[in-house]
């Protein structure tokens, strides 16, 4: 999600739980999951960014930003104009991680303990490094300057970031 403020803005997400906790720098990313088998991309970036925010997905035109490789997948991305409601809080679905590691302890922790818009500059810091150019291709979409990305239309075995912001 982006929004005119007067510079381009992006909403931008930080992982929950204690791995996390007080990390600021490279930790930052745009909501994303994982698509259900035969399940449109796009519909999953939408469900991705209700779970991850608990804030239905803005309407409105979704520009395909396209994808990266991550660490241990493919990443497809979109980007669509809107702003968070003011008081609003952030309402996170939550997972099951092993903590401390190796324990064989189990903690319930939120997906995303965070999100707050960033200018784009300011992004750059915080957002992983292979999300990062999705801010690029963000900026050129905007301007005009980018053909629009290829987006495969199925992404069963990926993991799929939601919106782009």
């Amino acid at each position: 999600m982006f929004r005119n403020r007067p510079e381009l803005e992006v909403f931008l997400v930080r992982p929950g739980g204690p791995y996390f906790q007080g990390r600021w720098e490279g930790v930052w990313g745009i909501p994303k999951g994982l698509t259900e088998p035969g399940e449109d991309p796009e519909a999953a970036a939408r469900r991705e960014f209700f779970e991850e925010t608990g804030l239905a997905a803005p309407e409105g035109g979704w520009l395909p930003l396209g994808e990266v490789i991550g660490r241990t997948r493919r990443i497809v991305a979109w980007a669509t104009e809107g702003d968070w409601p003011a008081g609003r809080a952030l309402v996170s679905n939550t997972c099951w991680v092993e903590w401390p590691p190796r324990s064989g302890l189990r903690l319930e922790i939120p997906e995303v303990d965070e999100g707050r818009f960033f200018a784009l500059e300011e992004a750059r810091v915080v957002i992983s490094e292979r999300q990062a150019t999705f801010l690029d291709r963000l900026r050129a979409r905007l301007a005009g300057q980018e053909d629009q990305p290829e987006i495969p239309t199925s992404c069963a075995s990926w993991a799929k970031e939601a919106s782009a912001s």
